[in-house]
């Protein structure tokens, strides 16, 4: 059986390009370039059926490591808890007071992006994180 190398993360949302260029801010990650025979992505969305127009957008991970984000148009909203979401760990190998200082800092960067503190999630040892929401109110946590 073979090994799978790579994969994507894939959100459901209203706005692609929005809640991609969001993410890219949060986790440096770029966008990539448009397909062959377009000078940007702009020139891309508008070649095809306007049905389509605006409906995904990606972001990568610049240095390939990462997994590629995809971004899809629905037409309904978030209604519950996303049943998978990201840890974007800023706080890996702190610990106490150094790693809740990490993780409120990257809270307060991330909501002048957009985001939004839910709470601190702390059980009292060095595993606190912050759960939080993107843009489109996707759970995520800090961690």
């Amino acid at each position: 059986m073979a090994s799978i190398k790579q994969f994507q993360v894939t959100f459901d949302c209203a706005e692609p390009e929005r809640v991609a260029r969001f993410w890219c801010d949060v986790l440096g990650y770029v966008v990539p370039p448009p397909p062959k025979g377009f000078a940007t992505w702009g020139d891309f969305d508008r070649s095809l059926p306007s049905e389509r127009q605006g409906s995904a957008f990606a972001c990568i991970d610049p240095s390939g490591v990462g997994p590629r984000l995809y971004f899809q148009r629905v037409p309904e909203g978030k209604v519950v808890k996303n049943r998978v979401h990201l840890d974007v760990r800023v706080g890996t190998g702190l610990v106490g007071e150094e790693r809740l200082a990490a993780l409120e800092a990257e809270c307060a960067r991330l909501v002048a992006l957009g985001a939004v503190r839910v709470r601190l999630l702390y059980d009292g040892g060095d595993d606190s994180c912050i759960h939080m929401e993107d843009i489109e109110g996707n759970d995520f946590c800090l961690d």
